[in-house]
């Protein structure tokens, strides 16, 4: 666009007096013309923008935004699903874009692999009721680039996946619709442990839909089986050019009919750590990575237990490179013994919501692993409530990491979510 200066310029000749005289008014006249306008416009800016109280609009710029927006804490509940907030409540707010500094890592060139583990992800109860209100995708809304970026992403399944089944009788029992497994492949998630208390809350007929749903959706799962060398076989996928063997067992079976045996489908279990050692030592022949995913431990326990930590070493001696735990619903900590991390507990993902705060926190766990079998972990903290877990702003996350810290067992996390060796 022409500048003022150019539609002003004279041609260079010479003129009377009275035309410059005539000139220095117009260009005066025009002037201030130019200012009332640019007043006029600023004040019908000001008026339209400003809200109902009058208060003129604040620019914020996206540097100083946080993170991720925390969302509203609830009303007190139980972890009971009838205590589940009704989804007409309140929604958090959603964050359609997490913040670029925690996920955008430097993609895997062939000498890494990135793995990504989330807690226990639970879609069956109040749950359900919240994703028929507002979609089946709605729980990944605000970490999803977190669960896509990665290789490959990893959850354990608390639900099975049926519309059949018989009832057992426990205290707490989930079924989910498999309209759920769309969204959650669209999510990022590639594969599922089902060694769980609640993956035969609808018997063997519930068990056998859950795996055939879960074939039919093309998403990858362990320890299950429709027989006991099916439950302790491993996935092994191959991403950035290794080898990687998933495991999932399970130390909380409500009852021995859960087990999978030679004739009988089940779970795979390990109070009798023998059987995934030796699957363990098999897989260590043919693959890069070996990767545990148990569960087991004290509900809402900070610590891991005594059980916890002999099997997670033993795991470890034949030959596993990370140990991923779940069950307890809240966090635990992080330990390095001979060289390979072990996650205790990474508490809730998705879940019914309750009012003990510590089942609110958990994290998502990025490991960066190569093919001398180290890996490299880095924590994404989550806040997660009433099926939408978020990512949470530095300050709470360093408090989290802070707690992370005091918990573990030689190790610590770092302000920016880096777990090391004490």
């Amino acid at each position: 666009m022409e500048s003022r200066q150019a539609r002003h310029r004279k041609p260079k000749k010479e003129v009377s007096l009275r035309s410059k005289t005539s000139l220095k008014v117009i260009g005066g006249l025009t002037l201030a013309a130019v200012v009332c306008f640019a007043i006029g416009i600023g004040a019908s800016y000001w008026t339209s923008n400003k809200d109902p109280k009058g208060t003129p609009p604040t620019t914020v710029s996206s540097a100083a935004l946080p993170t991720a927006a925390i969302s509203p804490k609830p009303s007190a509940q139980t972890n009971q699903p009838s205590m589940q907030p009704s989804p007409a409540a309140t929604a958090p707010m959603i964050v359609k874009s997490p913040s670029p500094a925690v996920t955008d890592k430097p993609p895997g060139n062939g000498s890494q692999v990135r793995l990504s583990f989330v807690g226990d992800v639970m879609l069956a109860s109040k749950v359900e009721d919240i994703l028929k209100a507002k979609g089946y995708d709605y729980p990944y809304t605000n970490v999803k680039d977190f669960l896509t970026k990665p290789d490959y992403t990893i959850a354990n399944l608390e639900t099975p996946i049926t519309t059949r089944g018989t009832v057992q009788s426990k205290d707490y029992v989930y079924r989910s619709s498999p309209l759920v497994l769309p969204a959650l492949k669209a999510s990022g998630i590639d594969l599922v442990n089902l060694a769980n208390n609640h993956v035969m809350d609808y018997g063997t007929e519930g068990l056998l839909d859950t795996m055939d749903a879960l074939d039919q959706a093309d998403v990858k799962r362990v320890g299950v089986g429709k027989n006991v060398e099916e439950a302790y076989q491993p996935v092994i996928v191959e991403k950035q050019g290794m080898k990687i063997a998933f495991f999932g067992f399970s130390r909380v079976v409500p009852e021995a009919s859960w087990k999978a045996s030679s004739s009988h489908p089940g779970v795979a279990e390990t109070y009798n750590y023998i059987p995934p050692v030796e699957a363990i030592q098999k897989a260590r022949e043919k693959a890069d990575l070996v990767v545990v995913i148990a569960h087991w431990g004290v509900e809402r326990s900070d610590l891991p237990d005594k059980n916890q930590k002999d099997l997670a070493h033993r795991y470890i001696d034949a030959g596993a490179d990370l140990v991923i735990g779940s069950h307890p619903h809240v966090l635990q900590g992080f330990e390095q013994y001979k060289g390979k991390w072990i996650a205790y507990s990474l508490g809730n993902f998705i879940f019914t919501t309750n009012d003990i705060p510590k089942t609110w926190e958990t994290v998502i766990v990025e490991a960066a692993c190569s093919k001398d079998k180290q890996c490299d972990m880095h924590l994404v903290p989550i806040l997660t409530k009433s099926a939408l877990p978020t990512p949470m702003n530095a300050e709470d996350g360093k408090k989290l990491f802070e707690r992370l810290s005091q918990i573990s067992i030689g190790a610590r996390i770092d302000a920016q979510g880096n777990v090391s060796k004490k």
